[in-house]
């Protein structure tokens, strides 16, 4: 991999994981429509899209630093009452949320890997994303609105099983929890928040179990430290990605997912038309 492919990779990643356009979609699809050869198989490709996790982890730690600071204060019994209690309850419901993607990617890790090799596939399921966001808001329309201080463990538990789907590339993790939370009549910035605060856990333990792979093949010339150049590019774009959508998000009208929607419909059948023909 080169380091032009790696930075190009980077900034795809750090704006396509939290916008609701799938990061590992466009990761699979962007080098086969420009013809780069990237072992996309290869045991060094995942880690390598993993360190670029990592540095969106960090964005989004930085940018809701806040959040987690309540929530390990929250956690030791710092605070008043009243605090303590609704962090303690708010950490409660990020687990609940995060566990399902963890048992399922646990279990589906190998069969989901073969993906990275089938862009055109994985356009399809761009195309299937663009058509979830579309359908949901057309869904959540009728619905009532509810912030995210009224979340719920069932509400949390619905949202977590939305993000397994986003384990197939091509599905947006942060449209699929989204999506989850406007269909339990949560608002859009309450869905965008909760699906932001879910995505650090999840991000954080790939990285976890990731790395040491990275670090096995770091015989690769330059790959570590190409990795981290990526991660650090990847964070930045990302925390600004997230500054945009948060006031994005801030206006709950039914138009909110659309551009995304239409975004993912467009490109993934221009990407599936362009690689079926070459």
């Amino acid at each position: 991999m080169h380091l032009l492919q790696a930075l190009a990779l980077a900034v795809l990643q750090g704006a396509s994981e939290l916008f609701p356009v799938s990061s590992l979609g466009h990761a699979v699809v962007w080098p086969a429509l420009l013809g780069w050869r990237l072992d996309q198989h290869g045991p060094a490709f995942l880690p390598f899209l993993v360190m670029l996790h990592l540095g969106t982890a960090t964005a989004l730690l930085t940018f809701f630093w806040r959040d987690w600071w309540a929530l390990a204060r929250g956690v030791v019994g710092l605070g008043g009452a009243h605090a303590v209690a609704e962090a303690r309850r708010v950490l409660w419901l990020v687990i609940v949320a995060t566990l399902p993607a963890v048992v399922v990617g646990f279990v589906l890790e190998h069969a989901l890997r073969r993906l990275f090799g089938a862009p055109t596939l994985v356009a399809l399921m761009l195309v299937g994303n663009g058509v979830l966001l579309a359908g949901v808001e057309r869904l959540r329309a009728r619905r009532p609105h509810k912030t995210l201080a009224a979340l719920t463990p069932v509400d949390a538990l619905v949202i977590g099983l939305w993000q397994c789907l986003a384990l197939v590339p091509g599905f947006s993790r942060s449209g699929a929890t989204i999506a989850g939370g406007l269909l339990r009549g949560v608002d859009h910035e309450g869905s965008a928040h909760f699906s932001f605060l879910i995505a650090t856990p999840i991000i954080l333990g790939a990285t976890v179990l990731e790395v040491p792979k990275l670090l096995r093949h770091g015989a690769v010339p330059g790959m570590w430290h190409v990795a981290w150049l990526g991660a650090v590019v990847a964070g930045v774009v990302a925390w600004f990605s997230t500054a945009f959508l948060m006031r994005w998000f801030q206006r709950d009208d039914a138009t909110r997912l659309s551009p995304f929607a239409l975004y993912c419909v467009v490109f993934g059948l221009g990407a599936f038309g362009f690689l079926m023909a070459r």
